[in-house]
């Protein structure tokens, strides 16, 4: 639990990145245009509301100043991957992935897995990610997960689990690892897939020791009715209705989470 809260505060500091960017950077570097679009929105997006026919009407002048903004874009891509519009939302995203790879390339990718199912295209571009920056790689827009994490799900929603255990894994098998919210539930449940029991075990006790939630006691139940062990599967069990009526399970505002479950399905084990 002590891990996920430091991670938490770094994350803080990391989504913070991804908001307006410092105007003056692009003063220091020579590029005038880039600033006077930056200082536009920065004195005026605020006040309008992200659907509005006036936000756009702004986002679009600051383009007009400077087509190689890539934050205009950004922004014009937001509204529409928030209403499930995924062809303006691709057109807006490419092109702020165009003029700045490296800054939202990770955005490009996280919403392509979370909004969309585009698995595959997650795929490629967090591997694109990985030629280009020979370190970390870095976390999911939203940063509650690493981008590896976020690969290793894409292969197992495309079926290829084995491939997604191995790079899950080596992640969390890093000399560096920081202990991600929902990392070793997800790796847990992947060698539950696989029935490798032992594993499985292994790693939701994990998530229990790091971070523990109604979904890891669901699937420990879950190990323990197989093999036959009612009593156990029952404490469990248990264990996870009060995690859940406490609200200490996985959550996201925007979408249902791969491996999250609900009350119904815990009570019917």
């Amino acid at each position: 639990m002590k891990t996920y809260l430091l991670l938490s505060s770094f994350l803080l500091s990391f989504r913070s990145l991804l908001s307006q960017p410092n105007c003056n950077v692009f003063l220091w570097e020579g590029d005038s245009a880039q600033y006077q679009a930056c200082k536009l929105l920065e004195d005026h997006l605020s006040k309008h509301y992200q659907f509005s026919r006036e936000f756009h009407k702004l986002l679009d002048s600051a383009i007009q100043i400077c087509p190689h903004f890539a934050f205009a874009y950004r922004e014009k891509a937001a509204p529409y991957v928030k209403t499930g519009n995924f062809i303006e939302w691709k057109k807006n995203i490419d092109l702020a992935v165009k003029y700045d790879t490296l800054s939202f390339l990770p955005v490009r990718a996280s919403l392509r897995y979370k909004f969309f199912a585009d698995y595959l295209g997650a795929i490629q571009d967090i591997e694109l990610l990985e030629k280009k920056i020979k370190n970390d790689i870095g976390y999911t827009s939203n940063g509650t997960y690493h981008l590896t994490v976020i690969k290793a799900l894409c292969y197992k929603q495309i079926g290829q689990v084995s491939k997604a255990i191995q790079i899950l894994e080596s992640f969390v098998q890093r000399k560096n690892y920081m202990t991600g919210q929902y990392d070793y539930l997800h790796l847990g449940v992947m060698y539950l897939n696989v029935q490798n029991i032992n594993k499985a075990e292994k790693y939701l006790l994990l998530q229990n020791k790091h971070y523990e939630i109604a979904e890891s006691n669901f699937y420990l139940a879950q190990i323990y009715k197989n093999c036959g062990q009612i009593d156990v599967m029952n404490t469990y069990k248990q264990k996870a209705i009060q995690l859940y009526k406490k609200n200490q399970r996985m959550n996201d505002n925007y979408n249902h989470l791969i491996d999250q479950m609900d009350e119904r399905q815990i009570n019917q084990l």
